[in-house]
């Protein structure tokens, strides 16, 4: 929700059978996502980035997922980074 999002291009690694990360993965699951945060903290957390959610639950909060930017540095013999996008509005399922 908060993290950014990367427009990468292939390297076309063979080890890696051509493929990379799509996501930065999940830390937590989805019933430890829901149990560790509020409703208040979640929007207060948006608020501070700046950034609109629409639908959208505890499950899904932040903290739940790995730091993208470690996993983007993992593979960089994958893939070649050209362009970041920041959220502004985030449309979730209910």
């Amino acid at each position: 929700m908060t993290a950014p999002g990367f427009i990468v291009r292939g390297k076309g690694e063979e080890s890696s059978i051509n493929s990379a990360s799509h996501g930065a993965g999940r830390r937590l699951s989805r019933t430890q996502a829901a149990n560790s945060i509020t409703r208040h903290e979640l929007t207060k957390i948006l608020n501070n980035e700046g950034i609109t959610l629409i639908g959208g639950g505890l499950d899904e909060s932040p903290h739940a997922y790995k730091d993208i930017n470690e996993v983007m540095k993992a593979q960089t013999d994958l893939v070649e980074t050209i362009g970041l996008f920041y959220p502004k509005i985030v449309r979730m399922d209910e």
